[in-house]
């Protein structure tokens, strides 16, 4: 089961919460636009739970999301938070090896799991009447992982595999998912190759795994979200009949994941013997999520890059001719711009005939970048930019039975302890005025800020690719 993958398979009032208490639908603030029901509680052992009734098909969505991503994996264990989230798949007290697949699966449901910067996540849609044996399910394996040494070794072996078949052994393997945090980051925790070290990986022991699950894999580290068509009142008692009772731990203390204001332009270079094509790709370090400016690059995201009408798109792509298309975005590669809690990058990346160079692409960039710069954009901009987002986000939702709102859901019930803020979305977005798109654009999409990586092409392989 392949985990990080380098495309998002989603592209997507205060109050006080103590265990035990709820925030009804009927409590939360109305907004135009997204109005999901929201219950949110906490159980005795510090487990987080998200309740999100919606009816209209008969299936129902269970997400668990763990808050340890690659980005706070131990250090000298490269690829460690990959690698247990494919342990969780070998067994538990009740279910044996890769027999949680296969209830699944049996029932007509589907399931995938994932790791990412700041999260671990697994999720299953099934049938509504199989809610219940799922809630269980997953129960279970919280409760106690079947950790051996047979397993362990097992699954090393397949990470291994899986990082020389999707990173090493491809081209562009790495480019630019990979390349561009390592290049522009300085704090470790956010700049080390996530997917792993191969020597890290098969470096890692028994007590290793079994002490990673007892600090991240617990109760209080975890949130369960519950979307689809279910009775709450139901699917309350199950939570607690089956996760009531599993042990917390004692919450581990997150690294300090912070890095310095970026001054100064970074480049770096690279062969990739494979590919046939040379590429380029750039990232700004993005404001603090949550912030006004954070919602500003959520606006200049659809400006800049989303969709044909962007500008460089149309500058790039149909004027210039560069490349065919443009990749990117706010955490463009594993995610969206929820669902991260830490450093981050609003990045730029294209394949390009090699006939151009990465200079000429860049100084074209800059000339797109320099318009929103000097002068605010008009109000028809940013509602057109408005419109795209919310299609991207009402898609997002709706995508794979209700994973795209459980995976919002989940985000903002990790990081912010509230996870009504998914209605707040477009109302956040509503804020922004040309004035501080203008003000982020100069501050954020400086050429000072700004993180290049050039992928470069080696003579034989481009020749064997011919002009294709």
């Amino acid at each position: 089961m392949r985990s990080i993958l380098r495309k998002s398979l989603v592209a997507i009032g205060l109050f006080a919460v103590v265990a035990g208490s709820t925030i009804p639908a009927s409590a939360q603030g109305k907004t135009a636009g997204i109005n999901v029901p929201v219950t949110y509680y906490k159980l005795p052992n510090g487990l987080r739970v998200v309740l999100s009734p919606e009816h209209s098909s008969p299936v129902a969505v269970v997400a668990v999301y763990y808050n340890i991503g690659f980005r706070i994996e131990p250090r000298d264990r490269t690829g460690f938070a990959h690698l247990f989230e494919h342990l969780m798949f070998q067994g538990s007290k009740n279910l044996g090896k890769m027999e949680f697949i296969k209830l699944v699966q049996s029932n007509g449901g589907i399931l995938n799991g994932s790791t990412r910067f700041d999260f671990t996540n697994y999720f299953a849609v099934v049938p509504s009447h199989k809610l219940e044996t799922l809630l269980w399910a997953e129960a279970d394996r919280m409760r106690g992982l079947d950790i051996n040494q047979d397993n362990l070794v097992n699954q090393q072996g397949v990470v291994g595999n899986e990082v020389k078949v999707n990173v090493l052994n491809q081209p562009y393997g790495t480019f630019p998912w990979i390349d561009l945090p390592m290049a522009a980051f300085t704090n470790w925790y956010n700049s080390h190759n996530f997917y792993g070290d191969l020597k890290d990986i098969n470096a890692a022991t028994l007590t290793d795994a079994k002490s990673f699950f007892d600090k991240y894999y617990s109760p209080q580290n975890a949130v369960v979200v519950v979307t689809g068509d279910f009775d709450e009142a139901q699917a309350k008692g199950w939570v607690s009949k089956y996760f009531a009772n599993i042990p917390s731990q004692k919450a581990e203390a997150l690294p300090d994941l912070t890095e310095p204001r970026q001054t100064e332009e970074k480049t770096v270079s690279r062969v990739d013997k494979l590919a046939k094509k040379p590429a380029v790709g750039f990232g700004y370090q993005m404001p603090k999520r949550g912030t006004p400016e954070y919602y500003a690059m959520g606006l200049l995201d659809q400006i800049l890059i989303e969709g044909e009408d962007s500008m460089l798109y149309q500058e790039l792509v149909k004027n210039k001719n560069y490349t065919s298309g443009l990749n990117g975005g706010i955490n463009g590669y594993l995610g969206n711009m929820f669902n991260y809690n830490g450093p981050m990058l609003f990045s730029v990346d294209l394949i390009h005939d090699d006939k151009y160079t990465p200079q000429e692409i860049l100084a074209a960039a800059d000339a797109v970048i320099a318009q929103v710069q000097d002068k605010p954009v008009d109000q028809a901009t940013i509602d057109r930019s408005l419109v795209k987002l919310r299609s991207g986000l009402y898609d997002a939702m709706s995508q794979l039975g209700g994973q795209g709102r459980a995976d919002l859901l989940a985000c903002f019930a990790l990081f912010d302890d509230k996870p009504e803020n998914i209605n707040q979305i477009e109302a956040n977005f509503r804020k922004v005025t040309p004035a501080l798109i203008q003000k982020t654009a100069k501050e954020y999409l400086r050429k000072t800020n700004r993180t290049v990586v050039i992928l470069n092409v080696e003579k034989a392989a481009a020749a064997e690719g011919g002009q294709n």
